[in-house]
């Protein structure tokens, strides 16, 4: 194995464990999803936040060689890292084009999203000066965050056209690709089909088009086919973006989060435990402590609702969730310092998933593995 990040992870007896292999056979899994009919788009993997907290870089590298062909990204500084890390592949920076960050883009080979009035000004001015930004706009058809309506995308683009910016792409984000109704998905295709129409009579057929996340590849796949590109997100990492797809695709989780026993506490019947007293004791126990708390994403909202995995058995987490330690009850079972614990993953026949962590969070899986901590260190397994 390899680790990234803390360079004392030797220190720490908490690690999350990525495995790489699980990266590639997902990337795998999401290109033939992808495909119909002859039809096979390329593959964007996204790892922006870190790669979903499981490290950019490694993930990046192991879907490129898996057959991904682009990475996204939100951030320019996001991309800086991967160009840093040797990564030629295209870079997709989502977060709408900032001039104040243009050096960024011509100085890394950074693909920019035309999203805003303020960022065409910023294009037209980088083009002007001859920098040669590739360009992907954005169409907002429905989801209401970033991009021009389908009725201003034509005059947009070719008013950027007109002053010299190198647009190469165009893309939707879906709004419910994710839902069991897929009817606003649909239309929000439908709109961006009829907007792509509309670019091409006025000589705007731009090479890249895209509006597939990782939930559409999933149930929407043969309504994408004027699409060349799609977008992975989550399920590249093994998760499913919504509980009814859960088994759409045989996904492999990526990440596994490990601890182990640091203490023994043999307690009597009626003992409090943790801050505010908030759990006591209903018979005589024992309390093991992990060092594990919400300083390292295991939130504290799970306090009284999670559970772990010792010796293939689960046990309830107890009082609340410290910054950086956790209690398990485990009644009368005789335990040792040092014993593993899994908190995500598989241990024996049993399993902890992100979905569970989110469940008792109130939350959705992608938070929970964005928030694991940087002061988790990294153990990455080779592909």
């Amino acid at each position: 194995m390899q680790t990234h990040g803390c360079e004392l992870g030797q220190c720490r007896r908490l690690r999350a464990i990525v495995d790489l292999a699980a990266i590639a056979e997902n990337t795998r899994s999401l290109q033939k999803a992808a495909a119909m009919d002859g039809h096979k788009p390329e593959l964007m993997a996204i790892v922006k936040a870190d790669g979903y907290g499981h490290g950019a870089i490694p993930v990046a590298k192991a879907a490129l060689a898996a057959g991904a062909t682009w990475l996204g990204v939100a951030l320019p500084t996001e991309g800086v890292v991967l160009r840093k890390a040797g990564i030629t592949a295209p870079i997709l920076v989502l977060g709408a084009f900032a001039p104040a960050c243009a050096h960024y883009y011509y100085e890394w080979q950074l693909t920019a999203t035309l999203a805003t009035l303020p960022g065409l000004a910023g294009l037209l001015t980088a083009a002007a000066a001859g920098r040669r930004i590739p360009v992907h706009l954005k169409v907002d058809t429905g989801m209401t965050r970033l991009g021009f309506l389908p009725d201003e995308a034509v005059r947009i683009a070719m008013q950027a056209k007109q002053g010299g910016v190198y647009l190469q792409g165009v893309y939707t984000h879906l709004a419910t690709a994710d839902a069991e109704d897929t009817t606003f998905a649909l239309q929000q295709l439908t709109l961006f089909r009829q907007t792509l129409h509309a670019l091409k009579g006025q000589g705007i057929d731009l090479p890249w088009r895209h509006a597939g996340n990782s939930a559409a590849i999933m149930q929407l796949a043969l309504t994408m086919e004027e699409m060349n590109l799609v977008r992975a997100g989550i399920a590249l990492y093994g998760l499913a973006p919504s509980p009814h797809l859960t088994r759409v695709l045989d996904l492999r989780p990526a990440m596994t989060l490990e601890t182990e026993v640091v203490a023994v506490r043999h307690l009597p019947q009626g003992a409090s435990v943790g801050y505010g007293a908030t759990y006591k004791t209903s018979s005589d126990t024992t309390i093991v402590v992990l060092p594990v708390g919400y300083a390292d994403g295991y939130t504290r909202r799970m306090s009284h609702r999670a559970a772990v995995l010792i010796q293939g058995r689960r046990y309830p987490v107890v009082g609340s969730i410290c910054m950086d330690q956790c209690m398990v009850d485990m009644g009368r079972q005789e335990i040792a310092i040092g014993t593993p614990v899994v908190l995500m993953g598989k241990q024996g026949d049993e399993e902890i998933t992100a979905d569970d962590w989110a469940a008792w969070s109130g939350t959705i899986n992608y938070e929970i593995v964005c928030g694991i901590s940087r002061r988790v260190p990294r153990w990455y397994t080779s592909v």
